[in-house]
This record gives structure tokens, sequence and C-alpha cells, in this order.
């Protein structure tokens, strides 16, 4: 049975895509046959035929180099910029939880080592006109422990305690923290680090510079966090 994690993030446009990359790359570097998961995406750009392209999706396939074709990556694909919710509203094909899990259980049963990645923060909306589906409902019926990403600067200390406090209150395990756009330095930052650490009593897994092309952690560490 595969190993999974879940990648969530202290808000949108913090890199969970871009440290989810970097993730699945260490995996993949090191022998392991892994794959990558979203259950929708959202902000996605048309080939010249029209159809979508599952953007984040492709970034992290690219940046891999895993083999998993395109198509078992995400099963709800919408061009509009906006929370999931909102876009199936505007666009048809709202998300259905369990085509969600069916796609899921399927990667999981070809590759040993998944990474899923969430929409926006922890409190987006997958779903909400026809059955309300929120991304806590989707990490709670699927078992998994989930990777916090934040912003290493100004502000992260607010954010990723309230994060963490908010998925404990609803139940949902935490292993630790990857901050990105880190400058290593900065004091700054660097305190913002040791307070979070503080204030979560969770460990800071890794610091990701921008432009970072590799994860600075062993790979013992990395696959620990996985779980059955």
């Amino acid at each position: 049975m595969a190993k999974k994690i879940f990648i969530t993030g202290t808000g949108t446009d913090v890199g969970k895509t871009f440290v989810t990359g970097l993730l699945v790359k260490k995996l993949k570097e090191n022998g392991i046959h892994a794959a990558y998961y979203k259950a929708a995406m959202s902000g996605n750009e048309r080939t010249g035929e029209g159809s979508l392209i599952p953007g984040d999706a492709m970034h992290v396939k690219t940046v891999s180099g895993i083999d998993q074709p395109v198509e078992q990556m995400c099963p709800y694909i919408y061009e509009t910029a906006v929370s999931p919710h909102l876009a199936s509203r505007i666009e048809g094909n709202p998300v259905i939880l369990k085509e969600v899990v069916k796609g899921f259980e399927a990667v999981c049963r070809q590759y040993d080592y998944v990474t899923m990645e969430g929409s926006g923060g922890i409190l987006c909306p997958i779903c909400f006109d026809e059955g309300e589906l929120w991304l806590e409902d989707v990490i709670r019926q699927l078992g998994l422990s989930s990777l916090i990403v934040a912003d290493a600067g100004l502000g992260t200390i607010n954010s990723v305690v309230l994060t963490v406090e908010y998925m404990r209150m609803k139940e949902l395990p935490v292993k630790g923290i990857i901050f990105n756009h880190f400058h290593p330095g900065d004091r700054m930052e660097e305190d913002n680090l040791r307070m979070c650490e503080y204030r979560t009593n969770l460990p800071v897994i890794a610091c990701v510079k921008d432009g970072g092309e590799e994860l600075d952690i062993p790979i013992e560490k990395l696959t620990a966090l996985y779980e059955t």
C-alpha cells in the first residue's frame, strides 16, 4: 500500500506547488516510485485546441521528472482563477468527493509514495452549491497527515499558528512546517522559524529559497513523514 502525505498552506500563493514539486523530485531522485495528486485545480490555461492544461500538475511532473500520466493527477480542472466551489459555479462540473477518492485510491494502487496537494489554504471551499465540501473534508476522508507550507516573511507567525490550531481543533494531524521564500541570514525570517516552532510545537522540516532546485532534507527524514 502506498505511503501518503498531504500538502496544505497558510493561504493562496505561498508556494505549495513549488514545494510539492521539490518533494516529489527528492523522492524520484532516490529511486522511489512517486506520484502526485490534487483534487481540484483552478486558474488553468487552455491549449490551442481548447482543452485545459492542469498547470500545477504539469509543473510538478516537469520539475520532478516522474513518469505518471498527467491525466491521473487531478480529476477536476477549471479555467477561472478562483476557489473550486466558485469555479464550478461558473463553469459547471462540481467536485464530487467519491470521484476524488476513487482517483486517489487508483493512484495509490500504482505508486509507492503519493504526495497530495491542497487548493488554497485549509479553509478552501471545494464545492458548495451542489453539496458542502471543504478541503478539510477531503483530508479527513482520505485519512491523511499534513505538512504546512508557509511564506517565511512578515506575518507568518500569525498565519502558521492559526492554521495549526484550526487543524488541531478539527483533529487533522500535522507533521511539520516547510518555509518558502526563505533568505538565510535574515534575522526576522530566522526568528519567525523559531517562534513558529515554539508556538506550534512542530518542527520546521525544511526551508526553501526563492528559485531553489533542491529540498534540503535527508531522504530518510522525508520518507518517514509519509504514512500508509
